[in-house]
């Protein structure tokens, strides 16, 4: 399998990106050409991830995890914010009992349409009553959601 990284050139069209992109561009187009009726060809596309976008998302959840008061390890707690997002995959424990396993959010795992549908499902888990109880159980209902108004709308 090929990649190749394209942009829009000056003129107007779509150029592979340096020479050895320039090489696969061309390569694909000419597979594309020289397709026959009934032939398939299977190509993936990825969206580069925002880096500012990236870093709002990890800015957001370390905001939230030094006002909460359920978690010590950063880590964890990103991981327990990923399960409740529904970013994950649901095994078999030892004993047969479903286990939740957080997915990658590697920067190379999702590219920025789906690392924003992930952002967007953490907010939504994290503004929930089940994680506003969770994560400040002390804290009435009615201001805990104002403190996560708070902490999140500089983050939207």
């Amino acid at each position: 399998m090929s990649d190749v990284v394209i942009f829009k050139g000056e003129d107007g069209k779509l150029q592979g990106l340096g020479e050895k992109g320039a090489k696969a561009w061309a390569k694909f187009q000419k597979a594309v050409r020289e397709l026959e009726v009934g032939e398939t060809l299977k190509f993936s596309w990825w969206a580069p991830r925002s880096p500012g976008f990236h870093r709002r998302h990890f800015a957001m959840l370390a905001q939230v995890f030094d006002s909460q008061e359920q978690f010590v390890d950063p880590e964890h707690f990103r991981m327990w914010v990923q399960v409740g997002a529904g970013f994950c995959d649901i095994l078999p424990g030892a004993k047969g009992k479903p286990v939740a396993i957080p997915k990658s959010i590697a920067w190379a795992k999702l590219d920025d349409v789906e690392f924003a549908e992930h952002h967007a499902k953490v907010v939504e888990f994290l503004r929930s009553r089940h994680a506003l109880r969770f994560l400040w159980p002390h804290v009435e209902d009615v201001n805990a959601d104002q403190m996560i108004d708070a902490l999140l709308n500089e983050f939207l």
